[in-house]
């Protein structure tokens, strides 16, 4: 399997369906539209859509019923990088290689790019599940999948690890905070991703378990893998990362037990073809940028 042609493929298909759902500018909301359109076309890897596609594929292949899921939750993932990019929470300037949000629009403005991708992307998938109401099963599908994604991206989820990030600029963070911050604030929607993906796809529950310790364990490493990346820039503003409590040795270690549990928990899957999110698990792991 070509990876790379693969992904190039997904990319592809996540920005028609984002651009499409995106197109409602009038004459009085032409601002916020393209604040929220600049930042969700920055190069983006994609790689949350992605994961919910490649996971709903391990049992179904009628793209049309992930897609709403799978643009949304890119919606979710760019509205929290423009609100980590102000100056109250991580203050950058440059995202991606290119202005910040709140540079470009403004503090006002890239705040309310944010709450509207967020709002954006649970009206996406609401109005997916009323307009494609089948059966009892399906709907029930839809309706644990938006479940699901909000649990994941809210205070107990993703904006909980981000609470925990900007208290470590205050207190001191122990281990176990960090890798709870981790498995919250990175991890936490790459498992909303490929639990949605396998809901809406009609994986059983023990197949949504595996998945969950898939996407525990991927988004761990993979943020070790970002501190591993990122050690020098890290410590020069003294940022707390897995770095602070282990060696450059010892963390790519962690990298490689990580990403071997989570490709063991795709080997519980029986009689599903997992090669190509194992192959997507190695490509991340390894990658040098």
């Amino acid at each position: 399997m070509n990876i790379a042609k693969d992904l190039d493929k997904y990319i592809s298909l996540v920005d028609v369906e984002l651009r499409a759902a995106i197109n409602k500018k009038n004459i009085y909301n032409t601002k916020i539209y393209d604040a929220m359109e600049y930042s969700l076309f920055t190069g983006g890897k994609r790689l949350r859509p992605i994961f919910a596609i490649k996971s709903y594929e391990l049992f179904d292949d009628d793209l049309d019923k992930i897609l709403p899921f799978a643009i949304a939750i890119e919606m979710i993932h760019t509205y929290s990088l423009i609100h980590d990019d102000l100056p109250s929470m991580d203050n950058d300037d440059l995202r991606r290689g290119k202005p910040t949000n709140h540079k470009v629009f403004g503090e006002a403005m890239a705040i309310l790019a944010g709450d509207g991708l967020l709002n954006f992307a649970f009206e996406i998938m609401s109005n997916y599940s009323l307009n494609n109401m089948g059966s009892l099963i399906e709907n029930n599908r839809n309706i644990r999948a938006i479940r699901e994604i909000a649990n994941y991206s809210g205070c107990n989820g993703m904006i909980g690890g981000q609470v925990l990030d900007i208290l470590s600029n205050y207190d001191k963070m122990d281990e176990e905070s960090l890798i709870y911050m981790y498995s919250t604030k990175t991890a936490a929607l790459i498992q909303a991703s490929i639990i949605s993906g396998a809901i809406i796809g009609g994986a059983c529950e023990e197949e949504l378990e595996s998945l969950r310790d898939f996407g525990l364990n991927l988004g761990l490493a993979y943020q070790i893998k970002d501190d591993l990346l990122d050690f020098n820039e890290d410590k020069s503003i003294n940022k707390f990362t897995y770095l602070r409590y282990h060696s450059l040795e010892d963390a790519e270690r962690k990298v490689e037990i990580l990403s071997q549990k989570a490709i063991n928990a795709l080997d519980l899957l029986e009689n599903r073809n997992t090669e190509s999110l194992k192959s997507l698990t190695k490509l991340l792991i390894n990658r040098e940028i």
